[in-house]
């Protein structure tokens, strides 16, 4: 497949965006400024403003003197990245790949998504026509590279969409700034009379190294496709999703859902071809008011089960807002792993964690309740019980070590022991009373003391003696006494855990 590249210049992307904050300004000439060494320079101008001849790094002072109703306005700093950010996440609607093109420009990788519009034509037409109802005034081209692009955008004058391989035809007759060098490089080739690329670009590469230096080379070289040349996308491309475009634009629950369940067959069955699953995926819809709702599924295994898949994503369906409208449907699915295939076996009647029954029940809970709600654990080797086990990474994670199952514990365990008063008579002998929360509860039934000694790695703190014992109400407690019994110490007992 060829590649398509789309260059579009916002000529006036920091004047544009204040008109839109302020319509008043539209019909005014003004500027944004910033102090430099004592003075008010200009950084960026609207239309009107150039028209009348005010142009960036003029004073502003000189300006105001061509343009008395000039209007000054302080300029924001690091302001121009945060708005082709903010629009290139807008024209993921076009391609999943939106590069930034500091300070006023995108690059788009076209590449296989004009005919969703309907061609190239249409396709380039409908950014124009988006940006300029917004308030940009932009300029775009569509060629084979991105160097070609970026010049016809900006210098050319002739059709924005060039055909496969016509790009060197299109570029001979534009200016060598619009090959992305140096100015001083521009310099020495006016003073040359090299004025456009046709008087050079024939010229033996050997003169042109010499003379100019390799960077001079190699921007030719990307501009008319002899080297490649790479974009970094704001947003990583997923190298699994897909895209449905809405002839009428969305604005009920059941059209979303139909566009839901289009989308993950459509992407289901490619990824069943390959053997392989979704662990995360992410449903966005694109609205006309620019807006993007989005959704995003976990799954414990890799699935590519559409009922499950989409019931995940049906639990929180009714936050997806479409608003006016959704024009662009998109579903990604960024983690993507390999399914692998559980042996049944005959003598067994359930197959544990290993069950598919379960993990889905699992992805249900997370997707209603959340990710932090459920856990797993798997024992560690720490003698302290509230030590001796840690979370999982995963369903399918293994236990290096067996659970200790020599001594009956606790169903809940406290995450720190809590201090307790404890009433008991002479050492090793089990508490008679204890109180917590100022409740008194009367021991009737007691089994110990289990001593669990410190561990000497850490060396922090003093071996348990613990005892598990019931109370009158028949309710059973885990309490455990810290350190040695020495005549007439005041002793420390804790309360650590709750028997079912």
């Amino acid at each position: 497949m060829c590649k398509r590249y789309v260059s579009i210049w916002f000529r006036y992307l920091l004047t544009d965006w204040v008109a839109i904050r302020r319509p008043a300004l539209r019909e005014l000439p003004f500027v944004l400024a910033a102090p430099d060494h004592g003075r008010m320079v200009i950084n960026a101008a609207n239309r009107l403003a150039e028209l009348q001849g005010v142009f960036p790094g003029m004073a502003a002072a000189d300006a105001r003197a061509i343009i008395p109703s000039l209007e000054v306005l302080d300029d924001k700093p690091g302001l121009a990245p945060k708005l082709l950010i903010r629009l290139a996440e807008w024209f993921t609607r076009y391609t999943p790949a939106v590069a930034i093109d500091l300070p006023d420009g995108l690059i788009l990788d076209a590449s296989g998504c004009a005919h969703l519009w309907g061609g190239e034509r249409e396709y380039l037409r409908d950014i124009i026509v988006r940006m300029k109802s917004k308030g940009y005034y932009v300029r775009a081209a569509m060629t084979d590279t991105v160097g070609s692009a970026w010049a016809i955008a900006r210098f050319g004058k002739i059709a924005a969409i060039i055909g496969p391989g016509e790009q060197c035809t299109a570029l001979l007759t534009l200016p060598p700034a619009a090959l992305r060098i140096e100015e001083d490089t521009i310099e020495r080739l006016q003073k040359l009379g090299l004025r456009h690329i046709n008087n050079f670009i024939g010229m033996p590469r050997n003169a042109l190294r010499r003379r100019f230096g390799a960077t001079f080379l190699k921007r030719l070289d990307q501009a008319l496709g002899h080297e490649d040349e790479a974009i970094n996308p704001v947003y990583p491309v997923v190298p699994y999703h897909e895209r449905l475009p809405c002839i009428e634009l969305i604005v009920t629950r059941g059209g979303i859902e139909i566009a839901l369940m289009r989308l993950l067959e459509t992407l289901t069955n490619r990824l069943r071809k390959e053997g392989k699953g979704m662990r995360t995926a992410i449903f966005k819809g694109f609205r006309i008011d620019g807006k993007i709702e989005s959704l995003q599924i976990g799954t414990n295994r890799p699935s590519n089960n559409v009922q499950h898949l989409f019931r995940l994503f049906e639990i929180n369906l009714e936050k997806m807002e479409p608003a006016l409208g959704i024009e662009l449907f998109l579903l990604e699915a960024p983690k993507v792993e390999d399914v692998k295939v559980i042996q049944e076996k005959l003598w067994e009647q359930t197959r544990g964690l290993d069950d598919t029954n379960l993990s889905g029940l699992l992805d249900r809970f997370a997707g209603k309740f959340g990710e932090d709600h459920i856990h797993r654990y798997l024992p560690d080797e720490h003698y302290w019980p509230e030590r001796s086990m840690r979370h999982a990474r995963s369903l399918t994670e293994k236990s290096s070590s067996p659970w200790k199952l020599d001594r009956p514990r606790p169903l809940q365990l406290l995450a720190r022991p809590e201090r307790i008063d404890v009433t008991a008579p002479i050492p090793d002998y089990p508490p008679m009373l204890f109180r917590y929360k100022g409740i008194l509860h009367k021991i009737v039934r007691a089994d110990g003391p289990e001593r669990i000694e410190q561990e000497w790695w850490l060396q922090q703190g003093e071996h348990r003696d613990y005892y598990s014992v019931e109370d009158e109400q028949g309710q059973r407690y885990w309490l455990f006494r810290l350190g040695h019994y020495i005549g007439d110490k005041t002793h420390q007992w804790y309360l650590h855990g709750f028997f079912p």
